[in-house]
């Protein structure tokens, strides 16, 4: 009786292993598969930032922002954003962000680990991550919100795909 118990909690954790492993692979499977679908190089169409009541506040990079992100399949990307206008009104500071880096991507979250940046608040070595979402053909970028100008911002910046090859 013993011994037939002992079998059944074997085959019961081999089952669960078995079980496990399929599973760790089906996740690896579909984690390759999103990332296959952010592959390419991407123009900035549109990026908005709301206060945390959901108030619209001055797009981000201004009204003209400008930007292109590129991921290729072997974990790179870089990005730059900057503010599109020719001029800017007297007083107002260029927006201006790019940075590189390797990336994971499991399906829903994008992350970045920085190796250059030209800007301080976006530190070396630090992980810079972005939910992802898509819309029809767009790809958004949501950064976990942070506190700009003294006002605690949720953006997102919109996407198109301008290529299926990184730049």
């Amino acid at each position: 009786m013993a011994s037939a118990m002992l079998r059944r909690n074997i085959m019961a954790m081999v089952g669960a292993t078995i079980s496990l492993l399929g599973f760790r692979t089906a996740r690896a499977a579909n984690a390759r598969e999103a990332t296959t679908s952010l592959i390419g190089t991407w123009k900035m169409v549109n990026a908005t930032s709301r206060d945390p009541d959901g108030k619209a506040l001055a797009r981000p990079y201004g009204p003209k922002g400008m930007g292109l992100v590129t991921l290729n399949a072997e974990g790179r990307m870089m990005a730059v954003l900057c503010d599109g206008r020719a001029e800017l009104p007297d007083g107002v500071r260029r927006d201006y962000a790019s940075y590189c880096g390797n990336y994971t991507f499991d399906g829903t979250t994008l992350v970045t680990k920085v190796d250059a940046s030209s800007t301080s608040r976006i530190a070396m070595g630090s992980d810079q991550v972005r939910k992802v979402r898509f819309e029809g053909n767009r790809l958004v970028l949501t950064p976990p919100p942070a506190e700009i100008n003294g006002v605690l911002q949720h953006r997102d910046i919109f996407w198109e795909r301008i290529s299926t090859e990184p730049a």
